[in-house]
């Protein structure tokens, strides 16, 4: 029962920074039709940017923060190459971002070399029913948590959220109201970089992070964003959090080797099976 627990709490933490990847995909998906391939590349730059700046002197907590920042930059930098010019397709801003991702490996080998990477995290571990779980894990769970309720005031209260979910319904309808769609996009973006590089900076401590691993970790924030239908936050969050508990429960009790090949196969069959529920209502319908 024990190692049930830490491969479920070590599960749930692994899945709320695959969820913080995903949601940024989802984000930048309902906003500007793209599907932003080098939203790995923005928990990679967050996290090796908070482990150099923590390597500096810096605390821990600002040196976090800051990554946070960087990553949003370079996710606004990144959206302004991407659909930053008026009438680019959904499809080429695609491909843009894919090259972009590509050649962030230059930049990234260039500032930090090709060696996997990783900072301190809370040392400090609780227990629960004679399970001893790491505290930072927690953390990851809290910050998740918190996280997911901002975006949800952020789409539900204000205004800024309200003008993102218009151009999502309607980009044409957004614009003759007076919504700058190309913004909307660009702020998408900028979240969809901060929602990454939070997750490099909380992922960190548990995983080294290197220049090219924005693979593993798009390809597991894509399955979960899929899940979502590529617009339901809240639906990436749950496929995320299947996910990483799968993926925890397959390393625990079997081989780590297929951990990631066995959490995407049932991700897969969740989704067909998704799809099979929806084609059947749709028949029904018609």
């Amino acid at each position: 029962m024990s190692d049930f627990l830490v491969y479920l709490i070590t599960g749930l933490g692994t899945g709320c920074g695959i969820a913080l990847i995903g949601s940024g995909l989802v984000l930048i998906h309902r906003v500007t039709r793209v599907v932003n391939f080098a939203q790995g590349t923005f928990a990679v730059v967050g996290a090796l940017t908070a482990i150099s700046l923590l390597d500096t002197g810096l605390p821990h907590g600002l040196a976090e923060v800051l990554g946070v920042v960087v990553a949003a930059v370079v996710g606004l930098l990144f959206g302004m190459i991407a659909i930053g010019r008026r009438g680019t397709s959904p499809q080429a801003a695609l491909m843009v971002t894919l090259g972009l991702g590509i050649l962030a490996y230059a930049v990234e080998v260039m500032l930090w070399g090709d060696q996997g990477r990783s900072s301190e995290g809370l040392a400090s571990a609780v227990t629960v029913s004679g399970a001893r779980i790491q505290t930072h894990y927690l953390l990851i769970i809290g910050v998740t948590v918190a996280v997911f309720a901002a975006m949800a005031a952020l789409f539900g209260r204000t205004d800024a959220g309200k003008a993102l979910s218009a151009c999502s319904s309607n980009p044409y309808a957004a614009r003759v109201v007076g919504i700058s769609v190309t913004r909307m996009g660009l702020i998408a973006f900028a979240i969809g970089g901060a929602l990454g590089g939070l997750a490099g900076v909380l992922l960190a401590p548990m995983n080294s992070m290197a220049f090219d691993s924005d693979v593993a970790l798009i390809i597991n924030g894509f399955a979960a964003a899929v899940v979502g239908s590529m617009h339901h936050i809240g639906r990436t969050l749950a496929g995320a959090l299947f996910l990483g508990v799968a993926e925890a429960m397959v390393a625990g009790y079997g081989s780590a080797t297929y951990q990631t090949v066995v959490a995407l196969g049932l991700v897969l069959a969740l989704m067909i099976g998704q799809a099979a529920r929806t084609h059947s209502v749709v028949a029904e319908a018609g």
